[in-house]
């Protein structure tokens, strides 16, 4: 007698259900699941632009000029209202790469590619937030800046004065002053003055800061970091004045906001990052769970 397979005996929507799943498994969309995580190892991990933009106000940048741009307006925003009226000290910090392994490698060959994105995206901003019949714009490079460095300022950015920070003292300014990468206690000291003098001020990627390099009352014009787990990108924290601090996924999907208060390093201006953290590891645990189920 001829036995009949477990398989045979199933109803044939069960059948047609099963033939359908296993069609469709090559397909399936990108798994937060932990160990899936660790296993992919494709280029999109290491690239900051490599994610939708999604919905809502605040999103993750899709390219280096939807980056600049929302750079740009941001800091406009905070040098026309900064939310301390009596300090326009204004800041902005987010990966000058794209390629995000870059950013730490130690190599001279990366260092002079941030180098010159640091230096393309000045120029872009000196030409948006001064005009041949607007107010001056000053670019200030660091006291430590390398001559290679100071000849490409000099040769890319058009429109602004160009000027070292250990020339300040002699050197007459007025109008907005912006500090491209400062790097030392003096750079940092220098950008502080000119805002206590009422001159509007914008740091650019500062390096090497601590604690008090840039005051409280300054103005974080946009803020965008890259959130981490299991060795992939998983999210940003991204602040675009006058937006709030906002928590995104890697599908850009809202996870939280902050406020200034709530999410700064008391007496700095920078954020703490523990709680964006958190939320963007909920939210990826959540979705590996949600993937465990539907397998």
């Amino acid at each position: 007698m001829m036995m009949s397979s477990p398989i045979s005996t199933l109803p044939l929507s069960l059948l047609l259900l099963f033939v359908v799943v296993l069609l469709l498994e090559p397909c399936a969309p990108f798994s937060t699941n932990p160990t899936s995580l660790r296993q992919q190892t494709t280029s999109s991990q290491l690239f900051l632009f490599n994610f939708p933009s999604g919905g809502g106000g605040v999103k993750a940048p899709t390219s280096t000029a939807n980056r600049d741009s929302a750079a740009i307006n941001a800091i406009k925003s905070a040098l026309q209202k900064p939310r301390n009226p009596k300090c326009p000290l204004v800041e902005c910090e987010f990966p000058a790469l794209a390629a995000l392994n870059k950013l730490g490698d130690g190599s001279l060959r990366s260092a002079t590619q941030a180098e010159d994105a640091n230096i393309a995206f000045a120029s872009k901003l000196c030409s948006k937030v001064g005009s041949p019949f607007g107010p001056k714009v000053n670019l200030v490079i660091s006291s430590s800046a390398s001559r290679s460095f100071t000849d490409k300022v000099q040769k890319k950015v058009k429109g602004a004065s160009i000027c070292s920070v250990k020339d300040l003292a002699s050197t007459p300014v007025g109008g907005t002053c912006i500090f491209l990468t400062p790097s030392s206690k003096a750079d940092y000291q220098e950008a502080k003055k000119l805002a206590d003098s009422g001159c509007p001020t914008v740091i650019v990627n500062g390096l090497f800061k601590d604690q008090k390099s840039v005051p409280e009352s300054a103005t974080m014009a946009y803020f965008l970091k890259p959130l981490t787990y299991n060795s992939q990108v998983a999210g940003f924290l991204v602040r675009s004045y006058p937006s709030q601090w906002t928590v995104l996924d890697a599908q850009s999907a809202v996870l939280g906001t902050f406020t200034d208060a709530e999410i700064l390093v008391p007496r700095t201006n920078t954020p703490d990052l523990r709680a964006s953290v958190k939320l963007v590891q909920k939210s990826a645990d959540e979705k590996a769970i949600r993937a465990r189920s539907m397998q």
